[in-house]
This record gives structure tokens, sequence and C-alpha cells, in this order.
């Protein structure tokens, strides 16, 4: 491995502001940013606006999906679901 062709590889912390939450992990990432860590070393912070622990997908809070209110708004705006063919449409005989 040449040693001039990769970048420095460290101990950051990433912290993640929505949850309130850090992790130490190994990453190129830096930082001007320092944190006293729980083993009393110091080390650079990154700030990340979502992680593991405020992702929805991860967290199991997703927003659910109101689909019995989207049918409601559809079938408000465009009337009730009779069939095809009804409404304004032509009855395509009448073209010359």
């Amino acid at each position: 491995m040449q040693q001039d062709k990769h970048p420095d590889y460290h101990s950051v912390v990433f912290r993640d502001r929505a949850a309130g939450y850090a992790f130490l992990t190994r990453s190129t990432a830096v930082s001007d940013q320092t944190i006293e860590w729980d083993d009393g070393r110091t080390y650079p912070v990154v700030d990340v606006e979502i992680s593991s622990e405020s992702h929805p997908f991860y967290t199991g809070k997703a927003r659910t999906v109101d689909t019995e209110g989207r049918v409601a708004r559809f079938e408000k705006r465009y009337g009730s679901s009779g069939g095809v063919g009804q409404g304004k449409a032509s009855d395509g005989g009448d073209a010359a």
C-alpha cells in the first residue's frame, strides 16, 4: 500500500443533533471542533443531520399515509368511481 495516496483514517465522533446521540467510530472525516469522550481523550466531532438514532426507518416512527383520506379527496374531486366512460366524456361517434 502506498502511504501518500490514502487519506488519514482516524477516530471521529459523529453527533446526531436531532436525537442528541453521539457515537465514536473511525473515519476520514475532518472537523475543527473537538469533544472529550467518555474515555478522557479528545476527538474531532462531526455534526450530522440524521443518523440511525433519528431516521424513521430505524426508529419505527415512520409517517403513516392516510390512504382513506386520499381516496375520499379523489372521489370528492372527480366524483364517485362508477365506471369507465362516465362524466364529460364524449360518445366518440360525432366526429365528422
